[in-house]
């Protein structure tokens, strides 16, 4: 029986000050019982001498101090895991919220994990197929990496996810795959939107969701993408699956962060964030990989808003460093309507050259990518020199870019939300489009895939 604390001495936020306690340690879990019986949890920030702080995840809201006790457990926050999890919608705290039972546990896992050894990890090589093409052909995700998608407010990020969850599988294997979505601060209407999205599609029977609302304790959100990852990390190592694990939004994630730094009166770093915040979206981002003898993975999406659309932000500052590239979301493009807004010219994927190819897409993969974004920066620069010379004054080769760059986006960007495009259209959509092109600035190709496949699509070409 867990010795009992009657000993609060401070409350700031969501954290508590409890003194004349003995034997604690950081992390560990912790519960607090109210003056009219209700319990609330916690666990310790900092254990010193005599004192622990513990933040609370359900708030100090409407707290007694005299009438409140605190309880230290003696084991961290943990979360029941078994193969039954597939399927289910728990809160931000682990608790099932879909009307279904109990999680009858296989076992209980701390949701901190557990470090992988660098030498055990196996590099990240093979492709999955999002049935996006801004994504599929210009940035590849490859299993085991983590890519982020860096988006601003009121751009269509939650819809992406879902067409993602919904769409993406590893080519070329029948191994089980699973998408684990962490949702730490949406609305009500997004946390719907989610949840009918995958259950109308039938993809929420291969998925695991936990889902923290805006009005949820913010403590809460500190531990949500934790909990996600940890069941991920269950079923990639233990059950052999490939696990897609998508995090949104990582800036709610980092103002919960924020709120629980100012409240301990830390000194403030860069923009009044906390100073160890790379230090903590480290140990969220690293969790994604593949372990060489295992056959599962966990592939990351992390998901987040840039405050004013400013990628030198923190936020997107700091998971641009950990991370294995980004995708980023335009608002111009989202203003001409199409979807998704997808950058492709600032958009990067730093592993894309290990998940393409023969055997893995197409042999003319990588020659498509390059044609395809070096014409397009040249229209895109043509774009900018007919703002201020005007149309009129543009070379033949440059208004024949320009045209190149419009098609582009119309065509091979934009797609339909339940549009789900094969490596093998996106790639004939390229072909089609480099049709538009004179032979001779096919510069990026080789001459072999040109005959194989320019003839192929010339009679497909695009406005037919």
């Amino acid at each position: 029986m867990p010795l009992e604390y009657t000993t609060i001495t401070q409350v700031a936020g969501p954290l508590i000050v409890v003194d004349q306690v003995s034997e604690i340690h950081y992390d560990e879990l912790v519960e607090v019982e109210t003056g009219d019986g209700q319990i609330r949890r916690g666990r310790v920030l900092e254990a010193s001498e005599g004192s622990a702080l513990v933040q609370l995840f359900e708030g100090t809201t409407g707290l007694d101090v005299k009438s409140s006790k605190v309880r230290f457990l003696g084991r961290v926050l943990e979360i029941s895991v078994s193969a039954d999890i597939v399927g289910r919608i728990f809160d931000g705290a682990g608790n099932p919220i879909d009307d279904g039972p109990r999680i009858v546990p296989d076992k209980k896992l701390d949701i901190n994990g557990s470090p992988i050894n660098p030498y055990a990890r196996a590099y990240p090589s093979e492709f999955i197929q999002t049935g996006i093409s801004s994504i599929d052909c210009m940035n590849p995700l490859v299993r085991g990496q983590k890519l982020p998608i860096f988006s601003g407010a009121g751009l269509p990020h939650s819809q992406i996810a879902a067409q993602i969850a919904r769409q993406a599988t590893v080519l070329g294997t029948e191994e089980p795959f699973a998408v684990v979505l962490g949702a730490m601060g949406i609305t009500f209407e997004e946390a719907d939107f989610f949840i009918s999205d995958l259950r109308a599609s039938g993809a929420l029977d291969r998925a695991v969701l936990f889902i923290n609302l805006a009005n949820d304790p913010v403590i809460e959100r500190i531990a949500t993408p934790r909990m996600a990852l940890t069941v991920a990390e269950y079923l990639a190592f233990e059950l052999d699956m490939h696990v897609l694990t998508i995090l949104t939004d990582m800036t709610n994630y980092a103002e919960a962060l924020r709120e629980i730094s100012a409240a301990r009166k830390e000194v403030p770093g860069r923009r009044g964030y906390p100073g160890y915040m790379y230090t903590d979206l480290a140990s969220i981002y690293e969790r994604a990989g593949r372990i060489t003898g295992k056959k599962g993975s966990i592939t990351q999406i992390p998901i987040l808003t840039m405050p004013e659309d400013d990628k030198t932000h923190p936020i997107p500052d700091l998971t641009g460093y950990i991370t294995e590239g980004q995708i980023i979301l335009s608002r111009e493009l989202h203003k001409l309507g199409i979807y998704p807004p997808t950058n492709v010219s600032i958009s990067l994927s730093r592993l894309k050259d290990k998940g393409i190819g023969e055997g893995k897409t197409r042999e003319d993969h990588a020659d498509v990518l390059n044609q395809l974004s070096d014409a397009y920066d040249r229209g895109k620069e043509a774009a900018e020199l007919a703002v201020v010379l005007g149309e009129a004054a543009l070379s033949e080769s440059d208004r024949i870019f320009l045209k190149f760059s419009e098609e582009f986006e119309k065509r091979f960007v934009n797609q339909r939300p339940d549009e789900n495009r094969t490596i093998e259209d996106t790639l004939d959509i390229g072909w089609e489009l480099m049709a538009l092109l004179p032979r001779a600035e096919l510069k990026r190709v080789s001459q072999e895939n040109i005959d194989k496949y320019m003839v192929k699509n010339t009679e497909r070409t695009v406005g037919d």
